[in-house]
């Protein structure tokens, strides 16, 4: 193909099913692809391509080879038009440029990676957007499920993990029995993180407390050490786990019934939680980055609101 791509005006056009297969059929595509871990991310990244491809108008493999800085300036004004998130173009720009970084070490493209210098928003507010519980919140949530019941023991026992670790929804949903395991005489849980990778947290004593509560409850800790640690009480003959979706739907649900109104509360903001409430309590940064698994800490201090705090405030120290 020629050097005269040119990015087409209908913002809204999609590939098609063939047109992107053909495109992810070049070799280091799909190598790309397949190191992409998290099936997650994997969707994210492929509907950005799809984007991309479809508003400059590639059509055939060795169009990448096409490409240039201009094309992805277009593309990123364009998704500007679109009103989308900062945090979202910043997401597509980094699919694209983790591809052709991709290509250039496979020499599948030549010269250099046209997404280099191209301004990526800024993060719209150091606070971030996840909602963080109050202390007395988090109490609230995690005596909101029945103590006497095995729905309740396991409720109770997930949420104190969710709480107390920090974890993503997919983490807790991928624990194993296997996974509570007992490091220089401290028993820890082993987290399968993002990109296939292990991190052990030790187990907080009331989160402790709680799982084993449940296990002695379920009697699975035993005789199955490869079950999942915490499963559907519907469907435990599946030997399947709690979905992420599941965690999901039970913490909304645990909200209500604990009374807090909190707009777009999810798994995530008792994450965020976690990791505020560490700050807060003079947890090292750096720490509290390897501890909720983040590869860049300007991501973990999104969570360090310590400077926003109402009583720290020159407000009160005001005197008149």
């Amino acid at each position: 193909m020629s050097q005269e791509l040119i990015p087409i005006e209908d913002g809204e056009r999609r590939l098609t099913s063939a047109e992107f297969q053909q495109l992810a059929a070049v070799p280091a595509a799909v190598e790309w692809f397949a190191n992409i871990d998290n099936p997650r991310t994997r969707r994210a990244y492929q509907g950005d391509l799809e984007d991309f491809c479809g508003f400059v108008g590639l059509t055939a493999a060795d169009e990448f080879r096409a490409v240039t800085r201009a094309h992805v300036l277009a593309w990123r004004a364009q998704l500007e038009q679109r009103g989308l998130a900062g945090a979202t173009i910043r997401r597509k720009l980094a699919a694209l440029a983790s591809l052709f970084d991709h290509l250039l070490e496979c020499n599948a493209v030549a010269g250099g990676n046209p997404v280099n210098g191209v301004k990526r928003p800024r993060i719209e507010t150091s606070e971030g957007k996840t909602p963080a519980l109050g202390d007395h919140q988090a109490k609230a949530l995690l005596e909101a499920p029945e103590a006497n019941t095995l729905k309740g023991l396991r409720d109770r026992a997930l949420l104190a993990v969710l709480l107390y670790h920090g974890l993503r929804r997919e983490e807790a949903a991928q624990l194993m029995v296997s996974d509570i395991q007992e490091r220089r005489g401290i028993k820890h849980l082993r987290i399968h993180g993002k990109g296939g990778k292990l991190r052990y947290l030790p187990l907080h004593p009331t989160a402790a407390e709680r799982v084993y509560a449940y296990l002695e409850r379920s009697g699975h800790q035993v005789d199955d050490a490869q079950a999942p640690l915490f499963v559907p009480l519907r469907g435990r003959q599946t030997s399947a786990g709690i979905t992420a979706n599941g965690i999901y739907a039970m913490v909304g649900s645990y909200a209500k019934v604990a009374g807090i109104e909190v707009i777009g509360l999810g798994v995530h903001g008792l994450r965020a939680t976690a990791a505020t409430n560490a700050l807060e309590h003079e947890a090292d940064i750096a720490k509290v980055q390897a501890w909720l698994g983040h590869a860049n800490i300007s991501t973990t201090r999104i969570y360090d609101r310590r400077q926003l705090r109402p009583e720290d405030s020159p407000t009160f120290k005001i005197r008149y």
